[in-house]
């Protein structure tokens, strides 16, 4: 089991760039599959990126498609999303999650993390 907290969550107006970042505890997290998905109020939580366990394939919803990128920085244990170009539609609270070894076709589905954040809000102002 690992232990992930985000931060870097915030507002920010429509066009603008955040970064925000999930950093793991107990487990080194560059061996695990690394998620990101949010969830707006009334609505369902929604997948918005992932990347393989071993690193060598990330996965984006289409509606970040071209606009957010998720990284590594296994340094620092931690996945980074890098968001431009923010919508007032990618307001949300953003959920880091991860398990080991997900396999690609289930990378998009929240069943298959193991371990989840609590959170960081993020709002866009149009």
């Amino acid at each position: 089991q690992v232990q992930l907290v985000e931060s870097g969550g915030g507002l920010v107006q429509s066009g603008d760039s955040l970064r925000v970042s999930c950093a793991a505890s107990g487990g080194t997290l560059s061996t695990y599959s690394v998620g990101w998905f949010r969830q707006a109020p009334g609505k369902e939580r929604e997948f918005v990126c992932a990347m393989s366990w071993s690193g060598g394939s990330t996965y984006y919803g289409d509606s970040v498609k071209g606009r957010f990128t998720l990284s590594r920085d296994n340094a620092k244990n931690s996945v980074i999303l890098q968001m431009n170009n923010l919508k007032p539609g990618d307001t949300a609270v953003y959920y880091c999650a991860a398990a080991p070894r997900i396999d690609h076709d289930y990378l998009s589905t929240p069943l298959s993390y193991d371990d989840w954040g609590r959170g960081t809000q993020v709002t866009v102002s149009s």
